[in-house]
């Protein structure tokens, strides 16, 4: 008769499925901080640049002055490397802000070519931009753009 040894040598199916979706999860997490991602980065440009432009509105209708131009963190700017209220692109890059999108790599641009856009208490464009604006983003590897119609409408695409 032969006896059964207790302690038998290798790994059960439960410890080897277990490590490899411990492997998996770590390696997903290392290849995705070293893949480029000027891909992806552009299109998070056009998402934060949508949220910082509704921000910037918002707070031109909540304010009850007069004039736009008397507060910098009611008009936006649209610069080459930065979008944002003017006070937020004012401020030093280091600085982290929620009213302002700068990324290295990404650039933006407007058309009518535009440095700032005011708004007014119902949160349409004013002046030079009271007809649409249509804010381009670039980068190495993509282009997006974005529009600001007449009634201030914040959209992904180019004005028509």
């Amino acid at each position: 008769m032969r006896k059964s040894n207790p302690a038998q040598s290798g790994f059960t199916l439960v410890e080897l499925v277990v490590v490899i979706i411990l492997v998996s999860i770590v390696s997903l997490a290392a290849y995705s901080r070293y893949m480029g991602t000027s891909g992806f980065s552009v299109f998070t440009a056009q998402e934060q640049a949508i949220s910082v432009i509704r921000q910037v509105q918002i707070n031109r209708m909540q304010s009850n002055l007069t004039s736009p131009l008397s507060n910098t963190h009611y008009v936006l700017a649209i610069s080459n490397s930065c979008l944002g209220s003017v006070a937020g692109c004012a401020s030093g890059s280091g600085e982290q802000r929620s009213d302002v999108v700068r990324e290295e790599g990404i650039t933006f641009s407007s058309s009518p070519n535009v440095n700032t856009v005011a708004f007014d208490l119902l949160g349409n464009p004013l002046d030079s931009a009271a007809s649409g604006v249509t804010i381009t983003i670039r980068s190495n590897a993509n282009t997006v753009q974005m529009c600001i119609n007449s009634q201030g409408y914040v959209s992904k695409g180019g004005c028509a």
